[in-house]
């Protein structure tokens, strides 16, 4: 299979980068700290959502704000705790990119995204965070946001996402959707092509644009 993109926009968190133990580790602290039962918290979506989102769901509006800026400061400070590395295939594809066709697109503050990333040595060009838009996945303004960043037809990008609310962004951004079973099963999710990791994938550059294909 052969996919023809003028841009890829990449998820972070189980895309990119697994963060997982750190932020099992961090917001398991936070829901301690705010007093939240396990009962309550595992009633929750974690992954995928921005921060902002999950606190509102667990407390009441006016500690949100408070709330939000304590789990970043957990998250941020445990980057150098080991929490954070590549996923197969991450630095052979990205390494095959100029630097103006993929940008990153995450549900993550900017200052946790660049610290994750830095830790691991990512330096995108094109940032897309929670702090830049006012409606997160799975709304698509962050996909349309990179794409314009980018200059690109959204109708010609390529989205890279493992959880839902990442794909539903890219399916109503009019993107083509690839899934990987990193964090979820196959089965949940619904995308044009499910791989499981980036190093099922392989890129060429041309004058027309990127060719994504599916490793025999």
């Amino acid at each position: 299979m052969k996919i023809h993109a003028q841009a890829l926009l990449f998820d972070n968190d189980g895309t990119l980068v697994s963060s997982l133990d750190s932020v099992h580790r961090c917001w398991t602290r936070w829901a301690a700290e705010h007093g939240i039962t396990a009962e309550e918290f595992a009633r929750v979506e974690l992954h995928g959502r921005p921060a902002a989102e999950i606190a509102a769901d667990l407390l009441p509006a006016d500690v949100v704000p408070r709330a939000v800026a304590r789990i970043e400061t957990l998250e941020v400070e445990d980057v150098p705790n080991g929490g954070v590395h590549l996923l197969p295939g991450t630095k052979d594809l990205l390494d095959a990119l100029p630097a103006d066709r993929w940008a990153v697109v995450t549900s993550a503050s900017r200052r946790l995204a660049e610290a994750r990333l830095d830790a691991v040595g990512i330096l995108p060009k094109t940032l897309v965070a929670a702090d830049d838009v006012t409606r997160g996945k799975p709304d698509p303004e962050p996909y349309l946001l990179a794409a314009r960043a980018l200059g690109v037809d959204p109708a010609h990008c390529v989205v890279f996402e493992d959880a839902p609310a990442g794909l539903a962004a890219g399916r109503a951004a009019g993107m083509t959707t690839v899934a990987l079973t990193t964090t979820h099963r196959a089965d949940e999710l619904d995308a044009d092509l499910v791989v499981a990791d980036l190093s099922a994938l392989s890129a060429l550059v041309t004058d027309a644009g990127v060719e994504i294909f599916v490793r025999g």
